[in-house]
Parts: C-alpha cells; sequence; structure tokens
C-alpha cells in the first residue's frame, strides 16, 4: 500500500466516480481502475460497490476511507514543515441545515486558511439530506437540530445510520420575521400572536415528515402555511408577507440582512443544535477548525456552549 494509492482512492470517493477522479488526476481510467484493485488486492478487502450511477463504499470502505484521509493529512503537514513542499490541496464537505452562523464559521475558516489550494463543498440541504451525506461520506459533518418532540426518532436514524450527534449549544425558540411586521413591536411573542401571520418553514421534499422538519412545533397548526427551499426566499417572505419562521434567535446581519429581527417566543420547548459525524471515523484538522470557528461565532453572539 502507497501513500499514492491512498491519493487515488480519496479522489475517487470525493469525485463519486472512478472516470471523473480519473480526469482530475490526468490518468486513465484503466490505470486508475487498476490502481484501486491493487489497493483492494493488498488490503484483502473491496473498499468500493461500482454501480451504474457511479460508486458506494462498503462499510470497510467507509472506515479505510477515514484513516486514509488521516495520513494524507499528516503527510501534508509533514511535507510542509520538514521537505519544503507544496502541501496537498485541502478537501472538506459540510452539509447543514439554514443557519446563516454555520456559513459565519465557514466564511471565518476560509479567510484563515493558509493554503494555496483548497476544494471545499458546503451544502445547505434537507435535513435527511444531511443524515444521508454524512452517512456516504459525502460531508465530513452535518449540522442540525434535535428538540423534545423529534429527539427519538432523530436518535433512532443517527443510529441505523452510523452517526452519532454532538451538541454545540441549546437555544430557546425565537422567530424571525421582517423589521417593518406589526409583530416587531412585541418584545416577546405567544402562539396565539402569530395566528393571523403566514407560518414559513423549508420544505423537506420526499421526507415531508414532521420529525425532519427544521422548525419546532411543526405539527402546530397554522392557517396560512408557507413552505420554501431557500433562506433568501423565506427572508423575502418574511419582509413582503410579514411572514414568520421559528429558530434559534441568532440572527446575522450580514448574511440574513438588517431588515431581519428575532423575537423571543414562549413555549416550552428547547432547540439543541450540534453536529453529526460518522461514529468510526475521527475529525479531520480541517472539520476540526471549521468547529472551532463555528464555536466562536455561537460564543460571540453571546450564547453558552
Amino acid at each position: 500500500m502507497t501513500l499514492q494509492q491512498l491519493k487515488y482512492f480519496i479522489e475517487i470517493v470525493n469525485s463519486r466516480s472512478i472516470n471523473k477522479a480519473a480526469e482530475k488526476l490526468y490518468m486513465s481510467q484503466p490505470s486508475l481502475s487498476n490502481a484501486l484493485r491493487e489497493l483492494e488486492a493488498d488490503l484483502g478487502l473491496d473498499l468500493i460497490i461500482r454501480t451504474p450511477k457511479g460508486i458506494s463504499l462498503t462499510s470497510d470502505g467507509v472506515e479505510f476511507l477515514g484513516y486514509a484521509r488521516q495520513v494524507m493529512e499528516q503527510m501534508s503537514l509533514l511535507e510542509t514543515r520538514w521537505m519544503s513542499k507544496k502541501p496537498l490541496r485541502k478537501v472538506f464537505s459540510i452539509s447543514m441545515q439554514h443557519y446563516a452562523f454555520a456559513i459565519n464559521a465557514f466564511v471565518n475558516m476560509v479567510k484563515k486558511l493558509d493554503a494555496d489550494e483548497y476544494e471545499y463543498t458546503l451544502r445547505e440541504a434537507r435535513t435527511f439530506e444531511i443524515i444521508d451525506d454524512v452517512k456516504n461520506l459525502r460531508s465530513e459533518i452535518g449540522i442540525l437540530y434535535m428538540s423534545t418532540f423529534n429527539r427519538q426518532i432523530m436518535e433512532k436514524t443517527f443510529r441505523e445510520n452510523g452517526l452519532i450527534f454532538h451538541t454545540l449549544f441549546t437555544a430557546k425558540p425565537h422567530i424571525f420575521t421582517g423589521s417593518t411586521s406589526p409583530l416587531a413591536q412585541k418584545k416577546v411573542v405567544t402562539l396565539e400572536d402569530l395566528v393571523d401571520y403566514p407560518r414559513l418553514s423549508f420544505e423537506q421534499g420526499d421526507y415531508n415528515s414532521f420529525y425532519f422538519s427544521e422548525e419546532i412545533l411543526s405539527t402546530e397548526f397554522s392557517k396560512k402555511d408557507i413552505k420554501v427551499g431557500d433562506r433568501a426566499t423565506i427572508f423575502n417572505l418574511m419582509i413582503g408577507l410579514n411572514g414568520y419562521t421559528i429558530s434559534t434567535g441568532i440572527v446575522s446581519a450580514d448574511l440574513n440582512s438588517e431588515h431581519i429581527i428575532s423575537i423571543p417566543l414562549l413555549v416550552d420547548d428547547l432547540i439543541e443544535v450540534g453536529y453529526v459525524a460518522h461514529k468510526d471515523i475521527g475529525l479531520t484538522q480541517q472539520a476540526q477548525r471549521y468547529l472551532a470557528e463555528l464555536k466562536a461565532v455561537v460564543s460571540s453572539y453571546g450564547v453558552e456552549l
């Protein structure tokens, strides 16, 4: 087993295709396939399942990938520190629910990055997609929440997909709404105050279960219900229709617009925000850097971790 083979294997996983990986590595597809077969033969394991739609990892492949990434990271550090060679291209992927503070942390991480080359992927995704991304290693970590209502189902889903949830912070529910909304005059709001306003929530596609909703209290009846697919739309509807959504209360003026405000919601519930990661794979240094930035951003808003 060689470092070159590890590099090839990681690129195949990142590209989700042997053909695409071969193009990025500037080599022929047969040569890359042979290299992968040699690696599997050396290990005595099948790492990848080839399908008409691309590749997927075996259970052994999932575990091996975690170790391979750590080895390549350490090799990059050795080359940078002792051999004055150009460091390896940094790769990191993250999936998240629609949290502006998580994007702030990503921005801060990239700004502080000491690297000439990197390839990062940031996905604002539906809840089930986040879980699937981390399970299949398309993303190293996924940012989402749990509450009293969905905890049992979410924890069961995590276990079934080989994931572990790590709590970052717990927040009291707030609503986000436009600064010109009549609700903006209130210091706190109740569910009764919200009855006549459009409730905005992120749609979850084929997995539109109440348990996978990005907003707590999703089972509460609303006379006016609007589901959207992205943050830009939901903010426009807050301003244009005096709509509201329920979230953590952490508002980023940089990303959410100064026209969006947060108001405490008087309900007996909490929002536990955290990240999921694969139970058998340690986090890379890049993931650890991101989580450090995420904790710093959250703390800057006065949230206790």
